[in-house]
């Protein structure tokens, strides 16, 4: 997923800038490729959803369908302007999305501050607009939270592992943290892409930080 660098790719669409996407759904699979499962429901009640983006979402997403409590993830985009994107409409720069992982998980079998621990060792969230030689807005560090406690406990590990990486030496967390906005499903050949390829390329690289419990966590 690497690509010649523009500088329209580096910045956020305006409004006006953003291209024009269209009313429909792209087609994309419904059923999870390894265990079957509903990429779009419906899901088991008392089960939260949260997007996550960590750059390429190939190797995110095998991330966390490998944890125990996650009930089935997807990938696609959020955080953008235009509806119902391609891929190669996102990869321009000009939707304003970024590449997200969409999670489904049981908080009775995994807690929330576990799976942002996954999040933030599975990347460098201190790079802005770029996730190694994956470069542009698409590939930016973002949390979108469906729940006010997700976004708090984001929020707060944020604080943590900021000053964890300081005290390593690295620099400044760069990740949007907001409430999730809507989210739209990638093609299938992008749906669990590295189980599908497993010699498939994968750039995610964490920066060997550990996250520590926040200090005060919301309770």
């Amino acid at each position: 997923m690497f690509f010649q660098v523009s500088e329209t790719k580096l910045r956020l669409p305006k409004a006006h800038e953003a291209l024009p996407g269209r009313p429909d759904p792209i087609p994309t699979a419904q059923n999870h490729f390894i265990t079957g499962r509903p990429l779009k429901g419906p899901y088991p009640r008392g089960t939260e959803q949260v997007l996550f983006g960590m750059g390429c979402f190939w190797g995110a997403e095998r991330l966390f369908w490998q944890v125990d409590g996650v009930w089935v993830t997807a990938v696609g985009y959020a955080g953008g302007i235009t509806p119902n994107p391609t891929y190669r409409e996102t990869v321009t720069g000009l939707t304003g999305h970024a590449e997200v992982v969409f999670v489904v998980y049981d908080p009775q079998i995994i807690a929330f501050p576990a799976l942002l621990k996954i999040f933030w060792e599975g990347h460098d969230p201190t790079q802005g607009m770029r996730q190694g030689n994956d470069i542009g807005t698409t590939y930016r560090s973002a949390v979108f939270a469906t729940t006010e406690g997700q976004l708090a406990e984001a929020q707060a590990s944020r604080q943590a592992y900021e000053k964890a990486l300081k005290a390593a030496g690295r620099g400044s967390i760069t990740t949007q943290i907001e409430k999730a906005p809507e989210f739209f499903f990638a093609e299938e050949e992008h749906q669990q892409y590295l189980a599908k390829n497993p010699a498939g390329y994968c750039g995610l690289q964490g920066t060997g930080v550990t996250c520590p419990a926040p200090a005060h966590a919301p309770h």
